[in-house]
């Protein structure tokens, strides 16, 4: 089996992947400082916990916008797997697509991952929005092609730059306001509410349309992150929701390598 690891700004999610179909999937907050040790304990006992031993992993690749923590990704792979991990956007593992931006190197694995999922699974030109730490817009073209994109601040950032910065606001949680219609706060979290959650999905309705614009030929949106399903109950501005898109493209990668 193939273990995924998707190393983010906010959490490393590890995925254990036969096939296609996802066996398993555990996340734990992103530390440069923390050891292959002490991935180990913790993943280890995840997989026993659903039956299954280390040497089920016969291949390990990984995506990775924290450089600091590569290293002991590494060293987990061939300290506890016994597997030299492939690093996406590596030799061997090269994108397969053409970077028609100023600075090819300065994509990040995870939207360049996306992309080679994106492409394979959604014909013509397209845009991908990923929440995570940031939210990102990629575009694509219907060659697979990756034009360049947008990056505006993840909502949970937003929200803790306002909450940090204003001293009487309290904390309060991402989800849509009470559904009553208004938008006009009556109280202090209720304008919160409003301001953050409909704010956001007024600039990414207001994004999107630019970028449509732009492309000028129809395009189809792919939603990808942990917030993609809320969103996607209170805007039509996306086609597809698929939360695995990420793992779904070192998969995708793992399988050209091995062939």
């Amino acid at each position: 089996m193939l273990l995924a690891i998707d190393v983010g700004n906010t959490n490393v999610v590890f995925a254990l992947i036969d096939g296609r179909d996802i066996v398993g999937r555990w996340r734990i907050a992103t530390d440069p400082r923390r050891t292959a040790d002490e991935y180990a304990v913790w993943l280890l006992q995840l997989l026993n916990l659903q039956g299954l031993k280390p040497d089920v992993v016969d291949k390990v690749i990984v995506s990775n916008v924290v450089p600091r923590a590569l290293h002991n990704i590494q060293v987990l792979s061939n300290k506890y797997f016994h597997q030299d991990a492939m690093i996406a956007g590596e030799p061997p593992v090269d994108w397969g697509f053409r970077l028609d931006i100023d600075n090819p190197r300065s994509v990040g694995a995870d939207r360049a991952v996306n992309t080679v999922a994106a492409h394979a699974r959604f014909a013509g030109d397209l845009i991908v929005v990923d929440f995570g730490t940031a939210t990102t817009f990629d575009v694509i073209d219907g060659e697979g092609t990756y034009k360049g994109g947008i990056i505006a601040p993840g909502i949970n950032l937003s929200l803790e730059a306002l909450v940090n910065a204003a001293a009487r606001l309290p904390r309060i949680a991402i989800e849509a306001p009470r559904d009553n219609g208004s938008v006009i706060g009556r109280n202090t979290e209720d304008a919160m509410h409003i301001g953050v959650f409909w704010g956001y999905v007024a600039m990414m309705e207001g994004l999107i349309a630019r970028l449509r614009v732009e492309i000028g030929r129809p395009v189809t949106v792919v939603a990808t992150g942990g917030l993609a399903v809320l969103f996607h109950q209170h805007t039509t501005i996306f086609d597809h929701v698929e939360t695995d898109l990420t793992l779904d493209g070192l998969a995708l990668l793992a399988e050209r390598v091995q062939r």
